[in-house]
């Protein structure tokens, strides 16, 4: 089989696949022929189904739009699997645990919860801050991602990014949990008010309505159409509701129902469950505080739609940035995109709609808060796919940048000329057209047959797993589409909605 020979290109084209190859190293496909692997058709089928992969310039009038058909609905067993995915399957494990012990504790069956109701409470809010730690997420990533890496089976290696990207499922039933236990314990405190003092009785209400406050502007509704006023609540009055709690872990640990006297006695204090709970709470709390740092930025926007925001140093792959334009409101989470830990810049992308970006843009900002949050587990695959629409490229690439075993595939319009030459060049310098798929749905009349090019790639690459990120819809239709292929994948992480699952 000779090698294809490729026009000779005065500029790169990356829409077209006619990127210089790169000459990479694919240890983990024995079978693969040298040609294989540098030819620009990257796997094609042997009818060499040109709709699917573009390779040289002849390829440019669109074709006419087709009638879209019409997609097939997945069964009912795969909509429940998808639904019913790992972080559900922690909330149900954690939520149901704790109802089950205050049916025991509300019947007089477990004299112990009863006793000790104020630690249970913040026992559960203290578990539930620890799993959004972020300090404690990448220590915990990169745990797995050290000891863990290509050599378990593939089983145990998707488990361990299920429980990872899932672990919000146990952070909502435990903090669901602290506030029913929290409603309880007021309950009985006013059930008790012959010998309860009437600063508990007060303390306690005002920190119950705070910590319902918070927990309520996290609901999922909130979070995604009013992202300010979830902030806002669960941030500040979350704080208020920490205060709170001190407060009234404090008064009641002190105040001696049976002697109706305070017992001021420090020793006492330190002695109490609840003491030590609140106390790990805080600290849970300010810790990712004392990691922002106020950088400087540049940023490029390359089209009406899209900011390039540009940072100094380079980063490693993989990882999740928060910035904002303040030092404690609006945080925004976005992928960093990096060529290396020694790079000069490191870049996110963020799309020019919502009124965070636009006045970051508007307002030329210099300095912006900064904090790399959570990394993901590309690194426990041998080799893998990274699948993409729009600007989900700044969650995909840096890994696809670093990493010659992971393929891409992105789809857009027009994203040369949408996300400009910075993240062109990025792509053209590093990504051989061996793993490569770019499709512009404006020049070739629509949008793909996301799971035929998905179905293609992963078998013409040997991959291990699928990553996916892409908006609602299209996130959906990809995880119903490898679940019924057999696929293992992850999609974008939408809390209650649609999570990344086995």
């Amino acid at each position: 089989m000779s090698e294809p020979t490729i026009p000779p290109q005065t500029h790169p084209d990356p829409e077209k696949g006619t990127l210089e190859p790169l000459t990479v190293q694919l240890p983990f496909k024995d079978d693969a022929k040298p040609e294989d692997l540098l030819s620009p058709t990257f796997g094609a089928t042997k009818e060499k189904d040109s709709a699917v992969v573009a390779t040289t310039k002849e390829v440019v009038a669109p074709k006419p739009k087709q009638p879209a058909k019409p997609r097939k609905k997945a069964s009912k067993w795969v909509l429940w699997s998808i639904w019913f995915n790992t972080y559900r399957k922690f909330f149900t494990f954690t939520f149901g645990i704790n109802m089950i012990g205050l049916a025991l504790a509300a019947s007089g069956h477990w004299p112990y919860a009863v006793k000790y109701d104020g630690a249970l409470v913040v026992a559960n809010f203290n578990f539930a801050i620890l799993m959004r730690n972020e300090v404690f997420g990448r220590i915990l990533y990169w745990f797995v991602n050290t000891l863990f890496a290509k050599w378990p089976p593939l089983w145990f290696r998707l488990g361990c990014t299920s429980v990872l990207q899932h672990l919000g499922g146990i952070h909502s039933g435990c903090a669901l949990s602290g506030v029913i236990w929290l409603l309880f314990k007021v309950v009985n405190n006013f059930r008790n008010l012959d010998v309860t003092h009437d600063a508990v009785l007060v303390m306690g209400v005002v920190t119950n309505i705070a910590v319902m406050v918070s927990a309520l502007s996290a609901f999922p509704w909130v979070r995604n159409t009013h992202h300010n006023v979830f902030e806002r609540h669960h941030r500040f009055v979350g704080w208020l509701g920490l205060i709170c709690t001190w407060v009234f872990v404090i008064l009641g640990d002190t105040y001696d129902p049976i002697t109706r006297s305070w017992n001021l006695s420090g020793v006492h204090l330190v002695r109490q469950q609840d003491f030590w709970f609140t106390m790990g709470m805080t600290v849970f709390i300010a810790l990712p505080w004392c990691f922002v740092r106020e950088v400087p930025v540049d940023i490029e926007l390359p089209s009406s739609k899209v900011a390039i925001i540009r940072f100094t140093r380079g980063m490693q792959q993989g990882l999740l940035g928060r910035i904002s334009r303040s030092s404690i409101m609006e945080y925004h989470a976005f992928g960093i995109i990096s060529e290396s830990r020694h790079a000069k810049h490191h870049y996110m992308i963020a799309g020019v709609q919502g009124d965070f970006t636009r006045s970051l843009v508007q307002n030329h900002r210099r300095h912006c808060g900064l904090f790399a949050g959570v990394s993901n587990t590309s690194t426990l695959y041998k080799r893998g796919i990274r699948i993409c629409t729009g600007t989900g490229i700044g969650a995909a690439l840096s890994t696809c940048l670093q990493s010659p075993y992971w393929y891409l595939i992105w789809i857009g319009s027009e994203q040369e000329k949408t996300f400009g030459p910075t993240i062109s060049g990025l792509i053209h310098k590093h990504i051989g057209p061996e793993r490569l798929l770019l499709w512009d749905s404006k020049a070739r009349g629509g949008r793909p047959d996301s799971m035929k090019i998905l179905k293609e790639a992963y078998a013409y690459w040997d991959a291990e797993v699928v990553f996916i990120t892409s908006n609602y819809i299209g996130n959906s239709e990809i995880m119903e589409g490898c679940k019924e292929a057999g696929i293992p994948h992850f999609g974008t992480l939408w809390d209650f909605r649609s999570h990344s699952h086995i």
